[in-house]
């Protein structure tokens, strides 16, 4: 994969046809039980999150799923989170400390939804304490990226002990397009963009951004090889003393 230039990987990350973060979670967990509402405002469908069994353990998975069709993409405002998206998912990964489970947040957005109404109603908070409170979150805590990781929006359920990427991924500051109009006032430099945002997994995992490259896995191939993959992960971070586990964390992004 290493062979695709950066504009190849975001036309990649973005493809209709990845597979989606609900099928992600129908197959790498049991007994999934979604629950809805942030308990201020509203559900935001744009985020998926309740818990389930990992390998028969239990696990709070928040994930940021687009829609399939356009219909669904209106509904999901096209995998961008509202605050009370944000607020949902912060509310389970809460839960998940109350009850001592490890989570699981899965990442495919171009960004949080930024029209007026969702600033009226705290977008940038939102996403700050996600940023803030997930920093301090007293459980193992793993991001998957599948497939755009855009911005603050993104960064939100980023702040896990791990991140990993799929290999068609990327993870940005801001898109390529939004870079170059940007920087040079012409959308239309988009390639040149993408190379200059170093957004490829192999160029975060050389900076030490993100910790490995996933295989990209397809709708309906068997997801068996990543739920014991993650099950390893989440018990090596089950065995760190709490104090440490959080400390390492934040020195991990007091470090980019």
């Amino acid at each position: 994969m290493a062979d695709k230039t950066a504009y190849q990987r975001v036309k990649a990350a973005r493809r209709p046809d990845k597979i989606t973060t609900a099928e992600l979670i129908n197959h790498l967990t049991s007994d999934f039980f979604e629950q809805h509402g942030d308990r201020l405002e509203a559900d935001d469908p744009a985020i998926i999150g309740g818990i389930g069994l990992l390998n028969d353990k239990p696990i709070t998975v928040v994930g940021i799923q687009k829609g399939s069709d356009t219909d669904q993409n209106i509904a999901r405002h096209f995998g961008s989170p509202t605050p009370q998206g944000y607020r949902k998912a912060l509310r389970l990964m809460k839960q998940a400390e109350k009850f001592h489970r490890p989570i699981l947040a899965l990442v495919n957005t171009p960004g949080a939804w930024p029209d007026v109404e969702s600033e009226y109603h705290g977008q940038g908070s939102a996403v700050a304490q996600n940023i803030i409170q997930g920093m301090q979150l007293r459980v193992p805590y793993i991001t998957i990226i599948v497939g755009e990781g855009g911005s603050g929006g993104a960064l939100a359920l980023s702040c896990g002990d791990r991140v990993f990427m799929f290999e068609d991924s990327i993870y940005s500051v801001l898109s390529p397009e939004g870079y170059a109009s940007i920087m040079w006032k012409d959308s239309s430099k988009v390639k040149e963009a993408a190379e200059e945002l170093k957004l490829t997994p192999e160029a975060l995992l050389a900076d030490g951004i993100i910790d490995k490259i996933i295989h990209e896995y397809q709708p309906g191939e068997d997801l068996s090889a990543l739920r014991d993959f993650l099950d390893q992960e989440f018990s090596q971070l089950a065995k760190l003393p709490i104090d440490d586990l959080v400390d390492r964390r934040n020195k991990r992004y007091r470090n980019f």
